[in-house]
C-alpha cells in the first residue's frame, strides 16, 4: 500500500500539528523544514531541510506527492509555478494564495466581492498617506502589503507628526527601495472575531462556530469559542463572509478570516469588517484540536486531498485556548507536572521551540460548561508554563 503523500512547505508549529491527524488518517506527511530542529522536524520523520524560496528544494519535496500545501504564505510565485508545471496540485492555488500574501491585492478583490472591509488606500508616498489621514482626523493604520504578521509591518498613527519609522517607510516606498504600503482607517471595533472555513477543490465547505480572539501587543493571546454573547445575526454575517471569501477567491484548505466587530450605526445587530486573511490553519483555530469534533488540522488535510469534510460541532459549551507567550523557564516542559497535576482537564500543546521573550511556545486548551471557570483554568495553566506563580485565585 502507498498512502497519499501530503507535502507541506514550512516546518513550524502548524506543520507539527498536522502530524497527529495525518498519522490517524494513514497519510504520509512530508515537511520542508527550515532547520533540522524545526518544530515539525521533531515530529515528522520525512522532513528535508530547505527554504521555501528554493525551487529545487520544493520540487524535491513534491516528488511523488499527491498535493502541496503550506503552513505559511511566504512562498514565491515562481516556486508555485514550477510545482504546477510538474503537474502536482497546489492547495491553496497560487491565484488564491496571492490574496493572503499581498494585502493590497486582498483589499481590491474583497471590495469587488462586496465583502465589508475598513476604508483603505494604497500609499505610494508621504503625500498619499497624508491625503488619507485628512479624511480620518489624522488617525490611521499603516501596513506593509507583504511580509507582516503578529503585529510586524503594522503601525498605528495618531493625529500630529508621523513616527520616524513610518516616514522612512514612505520614503522607501516612493523610491522603490522598500515594501509597498497601504493605509486603513483605525476601526473603533468592539472586539475581534475569527471564523474558519474549510473548502475542498470540488467546492464543499464547512464553517466552525465564530470565535472571539483577544490580542495583546498585536499577538493573539486567547481565543474563546464560541464568541460569548454574539448576536445570531452577527454570527450569520461572519459565517457568510467566510463562505463568500472562500468561494470568491477559490480557496482550498482552511481559511481563517479575522474580523472586527463594530456597532451598527442604525442600532441593529453589530456588523463585521474583514481585517486579515490566512489561507492555512491559524492560531485562532487551535481551539478546534480539543474543542471540536474535527480539528482544523485534520480538516485541512481532508480538504486539500478533496476528501469529505468532517463535522465542525463543538464538543463542549465553551472552549478557551490560551497561548504561552514566552517563559521564565529554560524549558516549559519542566512545568508539566505542576500544570497537569493542578488541572487534569487542561490540554497542553508545546511546540518544541527554544525560549525567547514573547515567543509563541505553545498553547493550552480547556473546555467545559462554565465560561469563567474554563477561562481561569486555561489562563492558570498557560501561566504555569510561563513560569509564573499561581495562587488559589489564578495568576499574579
Amino acid at each position: 500500500m502507498t498512502p497519499p503523500i501530503v507535502a507541506v512547505v514550512g516546518g513550524g508549529q502548524l506543520a507539527r500539528m498536522m502530524a497527529g491527524p495525518a498519522t490517524a488518517l494513514g497519510l504520509h506527511l512530508r515537511v520542508l523544514a527550515e532547520a533540522p530542529d524545526a518544530p515539525a522536524a521533531q515530529a515528522v520523520a520525512d522532513a528535508p531541510v530547505g527554504a521555501a524560496s528554493d525551487v529545487a528544494a520544493v520540487l524535491a519535496l513534491v516528488d511523488g506527492a499527491d498535493v502541496l500545501t503550506f503552513e505559511h504564505e511566504h512562498v514565491p510565485a515562481a516556486v508555485l509555478d514550477a510545482v504546477t508545471a510538474r503537474g502536482v496540485p497546489v492547495h491553496p492555488g497560487p491565484a488564491a494564495l496571492v490574496h493572503a500574501q499581498d494585502k493590497a491585492v486582498m483589499r481590491r478583490r474583497l471590495g469587488a466581492l462586496g465583502v465589508p472591509c475598513p476604508r483603505w488606500a494604497p500609499v505610494a508616498d508621504l503625500a498619499a498617506l497624508e491625503e488619507f489621514r485628512a479624511t480620518t482626523g489624522g488617525t490611521a493604520v499603516v501596513k506593509t502589503t507583504r511580509g507582516g504578521y503578529d503585529g510586524k509591518g503594522v503601525r498605528v498613527v495618531r493625529s500630529g507628526a508621523l513616527p520616524d519609522d513610518v516616514l522612512a517607510w514612505c520614503a522607501d516606498a516612493a523610491a522603490g527601495t522598500g515594501p509597498a504600503l497601504l493605509v486603513e482607517e483605525l476601526v473603533p471595533f468592539t472586539r475581534e472575531l475569527a471564523v474558519l472555513v474549510a473548502r475542498t477543490p470540488s467546492g464543499r465547505t464547512a464553517v466552525w462556530p465564530v470565535a472571539e480572539s483577544v490580542q495583546r501587543d498585536g499577538v493573539c493571546a486567547e481565543v474563546v469559542a464560541p464568541a460569548p454573547a454574539l448576536d445570531p445575526a452577527t454570527a450569520a454575517q461572519a459565517e457568510q463572509v467566510a463562505r463568500t471569501v472562500a468561494d470568491g477567491l477559490g480557496v482550498t484548505g482552511v481559511l481563517a478570516v479575522e474580523l472586527f466587530e463594530v456597532p451598527d450605526p442604525d442600532g441593529g445587530a453589530p456588523r463585521v469588517l474583514v481585517n486579515e486573511l490566512a489561507m492555512r490553519p491559524h492560531n485562532s483555530g487551535h481551539w478546534t484540536i480539543d474543542g471540536a469534533v474535527t480539528s482544523q488540522f485534520e480538516q485541512h488535510l481532508r480538504a486539500v486531498l478533496d476528501l469529505p469534510l468532517g463535522a465542525v460541532t463543538p464538543v463542549a459549551r465553551w472552549t478557551v485556548m490560551a497561548n504561552v507567550l514566552g517563559s521564565t523557564l529554560d524549558d516549559p516542559t519542566d512545568a508539566l507536572p505542576a500544570v497537569l497535576g493542578a488541572d487534569p482537564g487542561a490540554k497542553v500543546h508545546l511546540y518544541g521551540k527554544a525560549v525567547r521573550p514573547g515567543r509563541k511556545l505553545g498553547h493550552v486548551t480547556v473546555s467545559g460548561d462554565d465560561l469563567d471557570d474554563v477561562r481561569a483554568r486555561a489562563r492558570a495553566a498557560a501561566a504555569r508554563l510561563r513560569g509564573e506563580t499561581i495562587d488559589d485565585g489564578g495568576t499574579r
